[in-house]
């Protein structure tokens, strides 16, 4: 018997990079407050797939190069669960949109190496906010580069269609529609506060129709048709 090696060896595309997905708890939020806002903006439409902290593979065969954005939107690919995005496998489309969030660990070298990356491989959109410092930068793609935004206050993103506002506090981001990115807990809370509204409104209701009837029992009493009435 003849034993052939085996020259092709199965390349391994890790599904972590062994990285935290946050260094501190503001950094998490963030990251978990635009993700989960954006699922939310496009949960009607099945072909935008968004992911966080997902490594992205844009070159088969190469596990090496790969990058797990904070955040990453893919308009033209199903939503889904990945264990990692392999472009290849998904008609080589990259992510069009992606997102950082900076903590005190991020360094230039590194941010710069990502804005080379993201620039390479296709990305539309790129936004990097520091919650530390308050700030917001923004980069859009002009043939094969990433430029900056110049004025990023009040910046509308060509893909997403949501409204960057900086404040002096803090970065606000709005819907074309007027609804704001809310953290989980504060949309838990406009949840409530609709539940509570909804039954106060069922309650002034009933209150009403209890008087009607109210009223019509002691017109009957008094022997007054009510019908007759109108």
């Amino acid at each position: 018997m003849v034993i052939t090696p085996n020259t092709a060896s199965e390349v391994i595309y890790p599904e972590s990079d062994g990285q935290p997905i946050a260094e501190n708890t503001k950094q998490f939020r963030w990251i978990v407050t635009i993700k989960e806002n954006l699922e939310i903006l496009f949960a009607s439409q099945s072909d935008v797939f968004i992911a966080g902290d997902l490594l992205w593979y844009p070159v088969e065969g190469n596990p090496n190069i790969k990058k797990a954005p904070d955040a990453l939107v893919v308009f033209g690919r199903p939503k889904g669960d990945r264990g990692s995005y392999k472009q290849w496998e998904e008609e080589n489309i990259p992510p069009q949109v992606v997102f950082e969030i900076l903590s005190p660990g991020n360094t230039t070298k590194e941010m710069a190496h990502k804005l080379l990356f993201y620039q390479r491989y296709g990305v539309e959109e790129y936004y990097i906010y520091d919650p530390d410092q308050n700030e917001l930068t923004g980069f859009v793609r002009s043939e094969d580069w990433l430029q900056e935004i110049n004025q990023i206050h009040g910046w509308i993103s060509p893909r997403l269609q949501i409204r960057f506002q900086l404040t002096p506090q803090t970065l606000e981001i709005y819907r074309l529609d007027g609804y704001k990115f809310l953290t989980p807990v504060e949309l838990d809370q406009v949840r409530i506060q609709e539940r509570q509204a909804k039954e106060i409104a069922l309650q002034q209701l009933e209150e009403e129709r209890q008087r009607y009837q109210d009223l019509l029992t002691r017109l009957k009493e008094r022997g007054i048709d009510p019908e007759q009435l109108s």
